[in-house]
C-alpha cells in the first residue's frame, strides 16, 4: 500500500499543464536556438540525408558551425534596454537595511537586483514571457529586527517556462486573476529529481526518484504570505493569459534554414576539391594527389576510372540564399541598421522608420519590465509589513540614430547655406550630435574668457533694376548686392 502510494505522488507530481505539454518541445527549440554551441548541435538540427550513416551525420555535425543570429538580437535589444539604470523612487524605503540588501543580492547567490532584472529580461525575450517567484525563510523570528540579525529577508528566483510544469489561476470577486496552484522543478541530480508544489496555505518539497517511480515529500511549510508570489513577466503578450510572444519564435526558423545551408555549403566545397573517382572494382587505387590507380592487364578500356565532377556555381547559389535570410532576420528585429557589418543601401528614411520601428518595441518592453519590477516591490512589502508606495521608471525613449548620416547631410546643408543665422543652428545641431548641449558649449567658452561673436545681421534680398535696360535682378545677399550696385544697378522701389 505504501509503495502504491509512493506512486500515486509520483504520478501525480508528473502530470503537467496542457499548454506546457503542447508548447514543451517549441520552449526547448527557442532555448537551444539561443544558447547554440553544444547543445544546438546535440539537438541534430541538421537534416539528415537519404542513406546517411550515424557517424556521417554526425561528422557533419561537428564541421557545421551556427551563426547565432537569436543571441545576437536579443543581445541587442538588451543592451539598447538596460543602457540606462531605472529609476527608482523608494520614498519612506529609502536607505532601509533589507531593501539595500535586496539591492545588492537580490537572489541570495551575489546577483544585484538590476543584474536580476536583465536575466529576467533576456529570458522572457527567448520564450516570449519568465516566471520570477519570490519566498523568505521562515525561522521563527518573532519580529522585523530578529529577522535582520538573522539575516532574512525575502529574495527571487528566475524560473524558465521549461521548468514550471502546472499552475491554476482563479478569479477573484474583485476580477483579478490570482494563482491558486503553482508546481516547477526546482533541482534535477542524475535520477533525482526536486519539485516545489505551491498553494496559498502550503509550501510542499517533493523528491522524485526516476527510476523507482517514487516521490517522497521532503519538506512540507505553511504559506505565509497566504498567496502564491509568483510574477508572470511577458516579453509581449499573447491571446492567451499563460503564454506570451517570443522575440525570436520566427528568427529560430530561419537560423534553423541558414544552418543548414552552411553545412551545404561545407560540402559543396568539399566535393568541389575532391571530386568523386568511379573505378571498377578490380582497380588498385593509391592514396593522395598524384595517386597511381593500377589495372589488371587486358582490362576493358570502356572501363577506365574517370571523376564524377561537381558544378561550383551550387556555392554562390548558397551564398546569395543566407545573405537573404539574414535580410529577412534583420527585417523581423528591425536590426538592420544596427546589426550591419557592411554598408548596406538603405534609403534615410526607411533607416529612420526601421529605428523608429526598433524604438517602438524597446518602449514594450520597457514597459513590462517596468510592471514586472513593481509586482516584485509589492510582494516584497507584503512579506516585510510595509506597503509600496514607490515609483519605477524604465526608460521609455531609446535615441537610436545613423549619427553619420546625419553629419553627411549636416555637411551638405552647410555647404549649401549662406545665412549666418541657418548656419548658427546647423553647427548647433553638430554640436548635439557630438553629445554635448549648445548652450554648455557657449557657456564653456564664456569660462574660457572667448567672447561669443555678436549676433550677425540678416541680409534682406532687394531687387536691382538696370535703368538702362529696364532687366531687374535679385541680390540674395550682401556681395551680390555691392556687384550690382558697382555695374550701375539701382534699387527698384518697391509699391
Amino acid at each position: 500500500m505504501a509503495n502504491q502510494t509512493l506512486l500515486d505522488d509520483y504520478t501525480a507530481l508528473n502530470s503537467t499543464h496542457w499548454l506546457y505539454t503542447r508548447n514543451r518541445d517549441r520552449l526547448q527549440f527557442l532555448y537551444e536556438s539561443y544558447v547554440g554551441g553544444e547543445e544546438y548541435r546535440r539537438s541534430g538540427h541538421l537534416t539528415r540525408y537519404t542513406l546517411e550513416t550515424q557517424g556521417e551525420y554526425n561528422a557533419r555535425l561537428q564541421n557545421t558551425p551556427l551563426d547565432n543570429h537569436c543571441s545576437s538580437v536579443i543581445g541587442t535589444y538588451i543592451s539598447f534596454l538596460f543602457r540606462e539604470e531605472p529609476e527608482r523612487e523608494f520614498y519612506t524605503w529609502q536607505g532601509q537595511a533589507d531593501v539595500e540588501d535586496f539591492l545588492n543580492d537580490a537572489n541570495m547567490e551575489g546577483q544585484s537586483f538590476d543584474s536580476f532584472m536583465k536575466q529576467v529580461s533576456i529570458w522572457s525575450s527567448v520564450f516570449g514571457m519568465a516566471w520570477v517567484i519570490m519566498t523568505k525563510p521562515n525561522l521563527g523570528a518573532t519580529s522585523l529586527g530578529q529577522e535582520l540579525d538573522m539575516g532574512v529577508r525575502p529574495y527571487v528566483n528566475l524560473l524558465t517556462p521549461l521548468v514550471v510544469s502546472d499552475w491554476n489561476w482563479e478569479r477573484m470577486p474583485g476580477g483579478r486573476y490570482e494563482l491558486s496552484y503553482f508546481k516547477y522543478v526546482e533541482e534535477v541530480v542524475d535520477s533525482t529529481t526536486v519539485v516545489r508544489e505551491w498553494t496559498r496555505e502550503t509550501i510542499k518539497t517533493w523528491v522524485m526518484d526516476d527510476v523507482k517511480k517514487e516521490a517522497r515529500l521532503e519538506v512540507e511549510e505553511v504559506n505565509q504570505l497566504g498567496k502564491i508570489p509568483a510574477i508572470l513577466v511577458y516579453n509581449q503578450r499573447g491571446i492567451s493569459k499563460d503564454i506570451g510572444v517570443s522575440d525570436i519564435t520566427d528568427i529560430a526558423d530561419l537560423q534553423r534554414q541558414i544552418y543548414n545551408l552552411t553545412s551545404e555549403n561545407e560540402q559543396s566545397i568539399r566535393m568541389d576539391g575532391h571530386p568523386s573517382l568511379v573505378v571498377p572494382p578490380t582497380a588498385q587505387l593509391g592514396s593522395g594527389a598524384g595517386a597511381i590507380i593500377q589495372l589488371q592487364e587486358g582490362s576493358d578500356p570502356g572501363l577506365n576510372p574517370y571523376y564524377l565532377e561537381h558544378g561550383g556555381t551550387g556555392v554562390n547559389n548558397i551564398h546569395s540564399s543566407i545573405d537573404k535570410l539574414v535580410e529577412a532576420i534583420d527585417r523581423i528585429s528591425f536590426t538592420g541598421g544596427v546589426r550591419a557589418t557592411a554598408t548596406r543601401t538603405m534609403s534615410g528614411i526607411a533607416m529612420e522608420t526601421e529605428f523608429q520601428l526598433l524604438n517602438a518595441k524597446l518602449a514594450e518592453k520597457a514597459d513590462n519590465m517596468e510592471l514586472a519590477e513593481e509586482q516584485i516591490w509589492k510582494l516584497f512589502g507584503l512579506y516585510q509589513g510595509r506597503e509600496w508606495t514607490g515609483e519605477i521608471e524604465y526608460p521609455s525613449s531609446f535615441n537610436i540614430r545613423d549619427t553619420q548620416r546625419e553629419f553627411s547631410q549636416l555637411a551638405t546643408a552647410k555647404s549649401a547655406a549662406t545665412n549666418p543665422r541657418v548656419l548658427d543652428i546647423i553647427d548647433g545641431k553638430i554640436v548635439e550630435l557630438l553629445g554635448e548641449e549648445p548652450e554648455v558649449l557657449f557657456a564653456n567658452d564664456m569660462l574660457a574668457g572667448q567672447e561669443p561673436l555678436p549676433p550677425q545681421p540678416v541680409f534682406e534680398a532687394h531687387i536691382m533694376l538696370n535703368p538702362e535696360t529696364g532687366e531687374e535682378f535679385i541680390a540674395r545677399t550682401e556681395q551680390e548686392h555691392l556687384d550690382y550696385a558697382a555695374q550701375g544697378y539701382v534699387h527698384k522701389e518697391e509699391d
